[in-house]
């Protein structure tokens, strides 16, 4: 799995390059919640991806706290967890700024981080937020139940994560034992989808 992730990033850093001569005039991305071995330990999928032509730009793996009614037990078990959901999205960001126009269209939800990391990277961005909405059943819960989603693209993409990788199924016994294992998995995946879905 390792030797494929890495191969399948050697081919993400070239199809960046050429991106890169045409680069993204239309951006949305977001956070895909999924879990580490258990519930009580959450962790977070950043996925950013072209809207006109529906590459999967980047996508990187975060540490986040428990959060609900779960918060309370995951400290009880686990005591306090770290987020570094901070840091791996101005990462993301970072990785992919050269590769999208500067007065690019950025969309995403009103997650309170989105809009200071997208005014370091892309200060001369078009940028808008949007309300998140309910999930609806078909999608694994990605797509939303609303008439026109304007996160369309990114919410159809998230929904091709979970459906095409098996340890982000909603109800599977298919569990993240090892986030970088996980972020192995999501470089092959990207690969696929980039090279294979996205050419048929």
């Amino acid at each position: 799995m390792r030797y494929l992730a890495l191969k399948s990033r050697l081919m993400h850093a070239e199809l960046l390059k050429k991106i890169g001569t045409e680069k993204t005039t239309h951006l949305q991305f977001d956070d895909l919640i999924t879990t580490e071995h258990t519930k009580l330990k959450p962790l977070s999928i950043t996925v950013a991806v072209d809207a006109k032509r529906r590459f999967i730009l980047g996508t990187s793996v975060s540490q986040i706290p428990a959060f609900g009614h779960l918060a309370a037990l995951s400290r009880l078990k686990y005591g306090k967890r770290k987020s570094t959901h901070k840091e791996h999205l101005y990462s993301l960001l970072e990785s992919i700024s050269s590769v999208v126009e500067k007065d690019a269209k950025i969309e995403s939800d009103e997650h309170n981080l989105y809009a200071q990391a997208v005014r370091r990277f892309f200060p001369e961005a078009n940028y808008f937020q949007f309300k998140g909405g309910r999930g609806a059943v078909v999608g694994q819960g990605e797509l939303k139940k609303l008439r026109r989603d304007p996160l369309f693209m990114l919410n159809h993409t998230c929904a091709m994560l979970r459906a095409n990788i098996n340890r982000l199924i909603r109800k599977t016994w298919c569990t993240t034992k090892d986030p970088n294992r996980l972020a192995d998995h999501l470089a092959i995946y990207m690969a696929f989808h980039n090279h294979v879905l996205l050419n048929k």
